[in-house]
């Protein structure tokens, strides 16, 4: 009999044991499908959420590159604006410092020689020979005399004097012996070499103004011949060939008047003035010191 409840015992445990297996199972199973819905609802969410964060990304992508290539050209435009105000600034203040008065007598001098020089010519080829003679007297006479009004009056001295000056001899110069040639007064050899010394150191004298000029370079600027910006120092061996062709010139003027035209002395003096123009278009291209670029002063 006890057998028998034991027994009967075990299999009502059994059999609870298993309602419950399956009562959990079931509720477990309802649960499920209760909570589906919501998971699937919280994914799709999750999901979205995922493409907003994505969308959003891309968009403060989009913002930044557009932010940057503004702040880009915005910095382009800056330094732009910064560059032309320097360069105006600069140019203001080399014309307030390195701005001279041109009209000076020795100035005045140098001008009056270079329109003379066409009369020259002119007398020369009239066979005019005293006229020219004695013009030419009154041009050098203004040479020596420039010169020494600028070493000694301070007043007087001007940095655009340094390009005048050789300038206003050159373009006499090159008259004279132009005309003298064309009379066969002097072989054209000579004039050739003279005319061509002058013309490669008129064209040297062009490229170190716009080298020393500072930007902005303008036509105006450039011709601006109260705007120093270099000054031109000759070299010793062009000094005496300026002397040397001055001489030759005036003995050759006076060869007509006084009879002496083919004189042996002329000859002789034809080869020492090509001697010393060789010379100085070699001193010019071996010397350093022919010109310097002027500093505004501090």
């Amino acid at each position: 009999m006890r057998l028998s409840c034991e027994y009967n015992t075990e299999m009502v445990t059994v059999v609870l044991k298993f309602l419950g297996t399956q009562i959990c199972q079931t509720h477990t199973l309802r649960q499920a499908q209760l909570l589906r819905p919501r998971m699937l609802r919280w994914v799709s969410t999750l999901d979205y959420s995922m493409d907003q964060g994505q969308k959003e990304k891309q968009l403060l992508h989009g913002m930044l590159q557009k932010k940057k290539e503004h702040f880009k050209e915005s910095g382009q435009i800056l330094l732009k604006d910064i560059k032309e105000t320097r360069d105006k600034v600069k140019e203001k203040m080399e014309e307030i410092i390195e701005r001279e008065n041109v009209l000076t007598i020795p100035n005045l001098l140098c001008i009056s020689r270079i329109v003379m020089s066409p009369f020259l010519g002119y007398f020369i080829l009239q066979s005019e020979y005293h006229l020219a003679l004695g013009l030419f007297v009154f041009a050098g006479v203004s040479d020596l005399l420039d010169g020494w009004i600028a070493r000694n009056f301070e007043s007087q001295a001007s940095k655009i004097g340094s390009f005048l000056d050789p300038m206003a001899d050159k373009v006499l110069i090159a008259t004279l012996f132009g005309a003298l040639t064309f009379m066969d007064l002097i072989p054209v050899y000579l004039t050739g070499a003279i005319i061509t010394r002058d013309l490669l150191l008129v064209a040297a004298a062009f490229c170190v103004r716009y080298k020393s000029l500072p930007p902005p370079r303008t036509l105006s600027r450039y011709f601006d011949v109260t705007h120093a910006t270099a000054q031109l120092s000759p070299t010793a061996i062009s000094k005496w060939n300026t002397g040397m062709q001055l001489v030759l010139v005036a003995t050759t003027l006076a060869a007509p008047v006084f009879g002496y035209v083919d004189h042996p002395v002329l000859h002789v003096m034809w080869y020492a003035t090509a001697s010393t123009t060789l010379a100085s278009a070699v001193s010019y291209i071996v010397s350093r010191n022919t010109y310097k670029f002027l500093k505004p002063r501090k």
